[in-house]
């Protein structure tokens, strides 16, 4: 399970911030987990409680943003919605995408005391 260390290196990082930052205790985070990133949102959610436990982080709220992935067609030039990469153009059909959204896993926003 990848996202048990994807969680153990959001806590590392907000660790490091507080440090900079000087704050003690972090009230919510708010991550973007993109749909095609191949993140499990509530496994990330359970590793999350599980590696905040005695940090700056722990009974933090945690909220997940999830944006769609999208892609462009080269087939009809549209910027569309996919469900999953490999698939195919909801507009026209066509299999010559480029994915332009929806890989982020990044840490969008912190409520800090």
């Amino acid at each position: 399970m990848h996202e048990m260390s994807l969680a153990a290196s959001v806590v590392e990082a907000i660790e490091a911030h507080a440090a900079r930052e000087a704050f003690t205790k972090v009230e919510c985070v708010v991550l973007e987990v993109g749909a095609l990133s191949c993140v499990d949102p509530h496994a990330l959610e359970f590793g999350f409680d599980a590696v905040t436990r005695g940090t700056c982080v722990e009974g933090a709220r945690l909220e997940i943003e999830a944006p769609p992935g999208t892609a462009q067609c080269f087939g009809c030039g549209n910027i569309v919605t996919i469900a999953k990469k490999g698939d195919g153009c909801p507009e026209c059909g066509s299999f010559q995408l480029v994915v332009t959204g929806g890989e982020e896993l990044k840490i969008k926003s912190l409520e800090v005391i």
